[in-house]
């Protein structure tokens, strides 16, 4: 049992940055895979950034490649999503999201994912 919630979001104008946090309660293993979703209105989930614990892969959608970094903190037991250079595209809320298992070819999809965060919001303006 995972239970996750999620801090940071804010307003900021384009090309600036924002940290979001993502509090973890429950054990982690290293099996475990965190991710950050995103969601804007009218728009399906959408996967952003996400890490396999024990290896440390992370993997990025290719419109964030390079503009936003993904780390867990274990000894915080906090997941991170360090975003930069934003754009007004990516206006949304954010999750974070975990899954006691997880593979290369599912982990950026939220289907994949039974424990999310509240979710919180993000808004960028030109």
């Amino acid at each position: 049992q995972l239970l996750l919630a999620e801090s940071g979001g804010g307003s900021v104008q384009a090309g600036g940055s924002l940290r979001l946090s993502c509090a973890v309660s429950g054990d982690i293993h290293p099996s475990y895979c965190f991710g950050w979703f995103r969601q804007a209105p009218g728009k399906e989930r959408e996967g952003v950034a996400a890490l396999n614990f024990g290896s440390s892969s992370t993997f990025y959608a290719p419109f964030v490649q390079g503009r936003f970094t993904i780390s867990l903190d274990n000894a915080k037991k906090t997941l991170y999503l360090q975003m930069s250079s934003l754009k007004p595209e990516d206006t949304a809320k954010y999750y974070c999201a975990g899954e006691p298992t997880g593979s290369p070819s599912t982990i950026l999809s939220p289907r994949f994912y039974n424990y999310w965060g509240q979710g919180t919001q993000v808004a960028v303006s030109s």
